[in-house]
């Protein structure tokens, strides 16, 4: 494999498949600014800022290095913040933590200064400022153990005042990476070069993926790599050949079709949240509560899907939308399953052995009705749900003619609300009686699980108050509604928020 390592081109053809970028670090090459804080993906400590061209561009993006092999970094620039003041001038990044006291007691510090040089970085070229919900969203997978997130963030929103220096043959390239010319023609010059490890393949298209999977029948897939590398941290579980399907061209389609939405299995969390910024704004709204910055940027949305997890944000949303699956056979054919078929146990999905996840297709005509979806859990950012609710409502001239209720967290896989949904079905949309009837319909078909992050009880409370809340959204009440990183200062000192989401 080649990459580059800050300023430095490197050639490695030595790493076992599944050896993580924040050990290849630490004891391949000494770079031990990069901590290990949980080895899961959840602290933050481990950031890294990899460098990609995207159309011509370089843009910078923050992974976890604990449960990212090194060999999914290819053809990439890897910054450790040992290289953010190699020329002995601070990044903007580090010289706001400074002037800000945002460094306690050190441990976490190179995680956060990565996830701000981030956001400066790709803020360059943009005209939008550095405001408080960006600094919130960069950091979101960022744990400080110590004091607060208040200097920080003071840290973050200050990096504005730094100036922005034009490019030029003398600029520091620390300073400007994301504009300097000689990282972006050497990531050129790397794009060219084949990845030709003998464990980890990284198939560009369907026939060097087919040509991978037979040549290698007893590999693994992996995609993200945000839950099976837990895997390898967690269980000790060693890899042999891995094979690595997020660069298939075919896997990453993201497109509106005459009659669909087409999401391709390795498109990631933060992709399909740019994508449906503009044309699906609820969507775009979840999918800012799922993991951090850091997982979003890796985790895919096939991944989500195929790990069968009954607490995963994803699937509700497309039983809401009776999302079609389109599962690919090793031997190139395909056959697709509704997601309400897709789940058949804890841990157990339709797919076999030599078949995987290739694309979803989403109805338009679905996709324009009434929808809303709703996370609960204990953190805004970087938990999992304790009860997820995706809802659509299908209305025609005042009555309901379709109704879907799907939840996440309730039950052994992601389950419909089978009774209450066609309690609701032919009512009218105001009708009140209808709406005590379905949460009583509810209650008589959900038996939700206890576990440590809530009771039964609060589960089923909790279900029954938001079916609640998607009613009166559907009537055109405005409620209270917490959407991404931030809060307001307002609520800061108030407690409540004067303007709602609807």
């Amino acid at each position: 494999m080649k990459f580059m390592l800050n300023d430095e081109l490197i050639e490695d053809n030595t790493l076992p498949s599944d050896f993580t970028a924040l050990r290849y670090l630490r004891e391949k090459r000494g770079l031990t600014g990069t901590k290990e804080g949980c080895a899961s993906g959840d602290c933050g400590a481990c950031t890294l800022l990899v460098g990609a061209l995207e159309d011509g561009e370089l843009t910078y993006s923050t992974l976890n290095s604990c449960i990212t092999p090194m060999q999914s970094l290819t053809g990439k620039h890897i910054v450790s913040v040992e290289y953010l003041s190699k020329t002995g001038e601070l990044h903007p990044a580090q010289q706001a933590m400074v002037e800000s006291h945002g460094s306690q007691c050190g441990f976490c510090t190179p995680g956060f200064v990565l996830s701000l040089a981030g956001l400066y970085e790709n803020k360059q070229s943009s005209e939008q400022p550095i405001d408080r919900e960006a600094v919130c969203d960069a950091i979101s997978g960022n744990l400080c153990r110590c004091t607060g997130y208040r200097p920080i963030i003071d840290a973050g929103l200050s990096m504005v005042k730094e100036p922005m220096v034009e490019v030029s043959n003398e600029t520091p390239y620390v300073e400007l990476m994301s504009k300097n010319a000689s990282i972006k023609t050497q990531l050129e010059s790397l794009q060219t070069d084949p990845h030709d490890s003998s464990n980890y393949l990284q198939p560009t298209d369907l026939d060097q993926l087919a040509h991978a999977l037979k040549s290698n029948p007893e590999a693994v897939l992996i995609a993200g790599g945000t839950d099976l590398m837990l895997e390898n941290t967690q269980r000790y579980r060693d890899f042999d050949t891995l094979i690595d399907v997020s660069c298939v061209t075919e896997l990453k389609h993201l497109h509106i079709g005459e009659a669909s939405l087409t999401i391709g299995a390795s498109v990631t969390y933060s992709e399909l949240e740019d994508f449906s910024k503009t044309l699906y704004p609820h969507m775009n709204a979840l999918l800012s509560r799922i993991a951090s910055r850091q997982i979003r940027n890796r985790g895919t949305i096939g991944g989500n899907v195929a790990n069968a997890s009954p607490i995963a944000d994803l699937p509700p949303l497309l039983l809401a939308f009776d999302a079609d699956i389109q599962l690919l056979k090793n031997d190139g054919s395909t056959r697709a399953v509704n997601i309400a078929d897709f789940y058949q146990g804890y841990k157990q999905t339709q797919l076999a052995k030599d078949e995987m996840i290739a694309s979803f297709d989403v109805s338009l005509d679905k996709l324009a009705q009434f929808h809303r979806f709703y996370k609960v859990s204990k953190r805004m950012e970087d938990d999992i749900s304790s009860v997820m609710l995706a809802v659509r409502f299908e209305v025609d001239n005042g009555t309901l003619t379709d109704v879907r209720l799907a939840f996440g967290g309730m039950a052994a896989t992601p389950i419909r609300g089978l009774k209450a949904e066609a309690t609701l079905t032919g009512k009218l949309i105001n009708d009140k009686q209808a709406l005590n009837q379905v949460i009583e319909a509810l209650r008589s078909e959900l038996t939700p699980m206890s576990d440590m992050r809530a009771s039964a009880k609060y589960r089923l409370d909790m279900a029954c108050n938001l079916i609640r809340k998607a009613w009166l959204e559907l009537n055109g009440t405005n409620v209270v509604t917490f959407s991404g990183h931030a809060v307001t200062d307002s609520i800061l000192s108030t407690g409540s928020e004067a303007s709602t989401h609807a």
